[in-house]
């Protein structure tokens, strides 16, 4: 059950979630913030609710039940020998499937497969999708269950060995049983440059919805066949510098993509965790990345239609 007084992003100093930012991705540590957003609250004991209040809240969050009875969820591993050698993640369908169902990857954030993501899998599973989210820390361990622990960890991956592992995943989504052989992906922060990378690598990807994710260089946008929904925050410079010179690539190179970046919105604001989260633009964002998966991966449905 959410919280009845739920804080937002208008609750906090800007520079405080900038501070956020730079902490969440690495660019400082938990000692950094904690001493540079003590001057916006009462010393380090004001700066540590700060850090509380920010910082995710799975289970108030939760939509979809682990257990809920329509679907059927359990992990799974999969060979990855250019990667890590076996990689493994967490496999939701609907418990009742009528025909066969297009695949959508689910790429977490910087803190591996969380329960978070898994939840947001659950969610694409009951709009009749084969979801499948790969955790890229499952190499050292898997998700560990704490927030500092998994970036910590993260850290340490090998990303070359990483990527692979995510194009091994995909190849293992295109064998799934029920699978209709399209393919779709959807992530978020790291997972949207994850996105962004995989629709460079695989050509026959039919759609990617990168969230706030940075953008790959210029050169590889001619390799991008998939059609794009790139899905931006408004206050967001360290990933949205990125963007304009991808974007006159692929405009040149023909690449069919829309964006949406709604006014006021901070990094994350679709991650329904933290006070980050914006209702109104993270349900049109949703909207949006299931519009787009509809139309581009339910082959049989525009047979029908032509």
């Amino acid at each position: 059950m959410r919280r009845k007084s739920r804080l937002t992003a208008s609750d906090f100093d800007p520079e405080v979630l900038r501070l956020f930012d730079q902490y969440v991705h690495g660019q400082i540590d938990r000692r950094g913030f904690l001493v540079a957003a003590a001057r916006f609250a009462a010393g380090a004991a004001g700066a540590a609710g700060l850090l509380a209040a920010l910082s995710p809240r799975f289970a108030e969050a939760q939509q979809i039940r682990p257990d809920d009875t329509r679907l059927t969820a359990r992990h799974v591993e999969f060979p990855s020998p250019a990667g890590h050698g076996t990689g493994r993640g967490y496999l939701v369908r609907p418990a009742r499937a009528r025909r066969p169902l297009p695949v959508v990857l689910v790429v977490h954030e910087n803190r591996g497969l969380n329960p978070h993501i898994e939840d947001v899998a659950r969610r694409l599973a009951l709009e009749q999708y084969i979801a499948f989210a790969p955790d890229a820390l499952f190499p050292l361990g898997g998700y560990p269950g704490d927030e500092d622990q998994a970036r910590a960890l993260f850290a340490r991956l090998d990303q070359g060995k990483t990527r692979e592992d995510f194009l091994a995943a995909a190849a293992f989504a295109r064998t799934l049983e029920g699978s209709n052989g399209r393919l779709g992906v959807v992530g978020f922060c790291w997972g949207g440059q994850m996105s962004h990378f995989l629709a460079t690598r695989l050509p026959d990807l039919a759609a990617a919805a990168p969230f706030y994710g940075p953008a790959p260089t210029p050169e590889e946008a001619a390799k991008v066949k998939a059609e794009l929904l790139v899905v931006l925050a408004a206050n967001d410079d360290r990933v949205n510098t990125t963007w304009p010179p991808y974007r006159a690539a692929l405009d040149a190179a023909g690449v069919r993509y829309s964006v949406y970046q709604p006014p006021g919105t901070q990094h994350g604001f679709h991650n329904d965790t933290t006070p980050r989260y914006d209702q109104a633009a993270a349900r049109e964002a949703w909207k949006r990345t299931l519009a787009l998966f509809e139309r581009t991966l339910r082959a049989e449905r525009r047979r029908r239609k032509a």
